[in-house]
């Protein structure tokens, strides 16, 4: 017996397409990737209740309940309800569990809060970001992540966004026993250098890690109170030509990404394959295919990048590339 199932609208309410008939995965979206522990707890109740006891924790720090029947669901958005507004999830409908599948869940690592690398609340700023581009339901991927360890991946999303600092010296409080210098060679990119007894940075060189800061033992160096951030873009997983978001902004502004995120929504809507399979396709086959720099000229549409902002005026990326002639057929 063949099921009628709309998958479109299954995956639109942020449940998944299961291969066991009859059945299907709720798909809660965690921003930033913090979850109460009572939000949690309901998880819990829904996965044992209406699932089938287990719950998948998704690459991209959202989790999944399997095994929900599809009469079932009205029920489940019920209890999502309690966890959409637990979260401050933002969206119209209340009444319909998670909305807008196609932006996937903005993912970021644990930031300040935690990890004392992190030059800043990546959370927070995840969060922020959640409920300016959300609910969409064009294709985009967004991570944040505290520093240039990138534990969060980000260089595999449209845009990647990479806490920054621009480290405060203060020659009084130095004691001259190169413990930045080092490890700024071990950990960083050998930005610092000794010279009389005093640590000169290079700041062409410099990416703002917070390396120095954080092993400084007498905190001649310290965090500026500006948050700056390094933002990649255009990195994608995929079939047809995965590749590595590259550098386009360093020293950036929080209010200029967002700006520049939102702005890159009206660029899809110009500029989308009509034809697109669900109406998804990716930023960056829509970048190669109209242009650089028309995609420039969208996302910096009414953006005042601060004055020490760097800027890459053309962006390369790699990418796959297989020499045909010789392909194994």
């Amino acid at each position: 017996m063949i099921q009628d199932v709309n998958v479109k609208a299954l995956k639109k309410n942020a449940f998944r397409q299961s291969k066991v008939r009859g059945e299907t995965a709720s798909r809660v979206r965690v921003p930033g990737g913090l979850v109460s522990a009572k939000s949690m707890a309901r998880i819990v109740e829904i996965a044992e209740e209406f699932g089938n006891g287990e719950i998948f924790l998704t690459n991209r720090q959202g989790v999944e309940i399997p095994g929900i029947k599809l009469e079932d669901m009205p029920k489940v958005n019920a209890l999502l309800q309690q966890i959409i507004e637990d979260m401050q999830i933002n969206q119209e409908d209340t009444a319909h569990g998670y909305l807008a599948s196609g932006t996937r869940n903005v993912v970021a690592c644990p930031g300040k809060r935690l990890c004392p690398f992190g030059c800043y609340d990546t959370t927070a700023f995840a969060q922020r970001m959640d409920h300016e581009i959300f609910p969409n339901n064009r294709h985009v991927k967004v991570a944040f992540t505290g520093c240039s360890n990138d534990c969060a991946h980000v260089a595999l999303n449209d845009f990647g966004i990479i806490g920054m600092t621009e480290p405060q010296y203060d020659p009084t409080r130095c004691i001259g026993c190169g413990q930045c210098v080092n490890w700024c060679q071990r950990r960083s990119v050998s930005a610092l250098k000794l010279v009389n007894d005093k640590v000169v940075r290079d700041e062409e060189r410099c990416i703002g890690c917070g390396v120095c800061v954080v092993y400084c033992p007498t905190r001649a160096w310290t965090r500026s109170p500006e948050h700056y951030f390094r933002l990649k873009i255009m990195g994608r997983t995929g079939k047809q030509n995965p590749r590595l978001g590259q550098d386009w902004l360093r020293w950036v502004d929080e209010d200029s990404i967002i700006k520049i995120v939102k702005n890159t929504y009206a660029f899809i809507e110009e500029y989308i394959n009509p034809n697109a399979p669900e109406g998804k396709e990716h930023i960056g086959y829509i970048v190669d295919r109209v242009g650089f720099d028309e995609f420039c000229k969208w996302a910096l549409k009414d953006v005042e990048l601060p004055e020490k902002c760097e800027r890459a005026t053309r962006v390369y990326w790699g990418g796959k590339h297989y020499d045909r002639e010789n392909d194994l057929r």
